[in-house]
């Protein structure tokens, strides 16, 4: 990992006053292991006891799944206080509102309407901070990111693929009156969130094909693996989402010269409109949704496009009991318990949905206003950011444009942003913490060059820190 070698290490001092910066890739298998384990902790069920699976997500793990989470909580500590110096520098170019959003949803406790479960749901979010922070901190490059994420997705897709054909009543869904009888589920704990993950994985090897980092069989064969999980998890939003993303991913990489001075106006306009359509959609500017019922008379569907506009409507009463702050993170999707108000889907739908399945709606009804305003903030920084990179590193911008764009499209109708219990948040904010350490990364060879590689045994004076 690139570090900074000297006693008082500064990206900011010129090249010819500042020490030497060196690549150091020690413990970059440990990151990596820590990494694969968040992630898969958010993806398989606990225990791997896919017979108890109901399609909701549990309230609280098992004493082994938190004493995961404490472990990794630790080591990704110690790896950041070690790399104290470097994590500042790192955290300087975060998106400024993951701060706000973080201190929000810790204040929370105090007015939230089940504390405990907002705390267990917060301690799961400094964890996925702290382990990708600690990601960009050891063992760093420019394609670590998708170098990391792309094999493991690739795996859990075989996996899948394998387990659903050898133990389809575990690894398929069988129930008719929800309308997924049928559908893979694979390894993880719902068709969607394998439809995600396969979209996720077309989007990598489609980088990878166009950035020439692969082979072309195994592109195929990674591709065919994604692809045929997509199409049996009958995600129907996945594949809008892969259908709308992988476009833009190929024109951000491929678009010819005189067509990149305007890539940044698409995806800007792009993400505006996605903007619109989730306020719209929520009616929380009056009037708005007026401008998209053309749209809905065209396709013979409600707003949501996924007949879920019933659940909107349920959480959406709940949201105007706590319009500012909201009921707490995390704490209205606690089970189907009485003690919850969300126990209100029993009686009424006759059936527990486990989540408002609209990430834009779930974080209002966890932190009001203020946490749609952090989120909305959020969203139009990492845009700006990642436009910003793809003035210097075109490849590496464009997978992480393509990935917002996909993750903001699916959470139309599924709940990732800023929900601790979903593998989307976990990437998301794996590519946050990436998008910093490219961005610092650039300001880095701008004043000091190409880092030197760090000696398999360092010399006593001026060893990297």
């Amino acid at each position: 990992m690139p570090t900074l070698a000297g006693p008082s290490p500064s990206p900011y001092r010129s090249p010819a006053a500042a020490s030497p910066w060196v690549r150091d890739d020690r413990w970059s298998a440990l990151l990596a292991l820590l990494v694969w384990l968040l992630l898969l902790l958010m993806i398989v069920p606990d225990g791997f006891d896919y017979a108890a699976l109901n399609g909701s997500a549990p309230a609280s793990g098992s004493a082994a799944s938190r004493l995961a989470w404490l472990l990794l909580l630790g080591v990704a500590g110690s790896l950041i206080a070690w790399r104290s110096a470097l994590a500042w520098l790192v955290l300087r170019q975060l998106d400024v509102f993951l701060l706000p959003f973080l201190v929000l949803a810790a204040a929370s406790v105090a007015w939230s309407i089940a504390p405990d479960f907002t705390l267990r749901r917060l301690i799961r979010v400094l964890t996925c901070i702290a382990v990708a922070l600690a990601f960009t901190l050891v063992g760093w490059q420019r394609r670590r990111f998708e170098d990391l994420l792309r094999p493991l997705l690739t795996l859990l897709m075989a996996g899948s693929i394998v387990f659903s054909l050898l133990r389809p009543d575990l690894a398929v869904h069988h129930d008719m009156e929800a309308g997924v009888d049928g559908a893979w589920r694979g390894l993880t704990n719902h068709k969607n969130t394998l439809g995600m993950l396969a979209a996720i994985g077309l989007l990598l090897w489609t980088q990878a094909l166009l950035g020439g980092r692969a082979r072309r069989g195994a592109v195929l064969a990674g591709g065919a693996l994604c692809l045929v999980c997509l199409v049996m998890s009958r995600s129907s939003t996945s594949l809008m989402t892969t259908l709308l993303s992988l476009p833009l991913l190929a024109l951000m990489m491929r678009a010819p010269a005189a067509w990149r001075p305007y890539l940044p106006w698409i995806v800007a306009a792009c993400a505006v409109l996605l903007v619109l359509y989730a306020v719209a959609v929520l009616r929380l500017v009056p009037g708005l949704d007026s401008l998209l019922k053309p749209v809905a008379a065209l396709t013979g569907k409600d707003l949501s496009f996924t007949g879920r506009s019933r659940i909107w409507e349920l959480v959406g009463d709940n949201v105007r009991l706590h319009p500012l702050l909201g009921s707490g993170y995390g704490a209205y999707w606690i089970g189907p318990t009485p003690m919850s108000p969300s126990y209100i889907f029993v009686p009424t739908m006759y059936f527990y949905p486990g989540s408002g399945h609209n990430g834009y709606l779930d974080v209002v009804n966890d932190l009001g206003a203020l946490g749609l305003a952090c989120l909305l903030g959020y969203l139009g920084a990492y845009v700006m950011q990642g436009l910003q990179l793809l003035r210097s590193d075109r490849e590496q911008a464009a997978l992480l444009l393509a990935l917002f764009i996909q993750q903001a499209l699916g959470n139309f109708s599924e709940s990732h942003w800023f929900n601790s219990l979903s593998v989307g948040f976990g990437i998301m904010v794996l590519a946050s913490l990436s998008l910093a350490r490219a961005r610092l990364e650039l300001q880095l060879r701008r004043h000091f060059g190409e880092p030197l590689l760090l000696p398999v045994r360092p010399p006593a004076t001026g060893a990297a820190r």
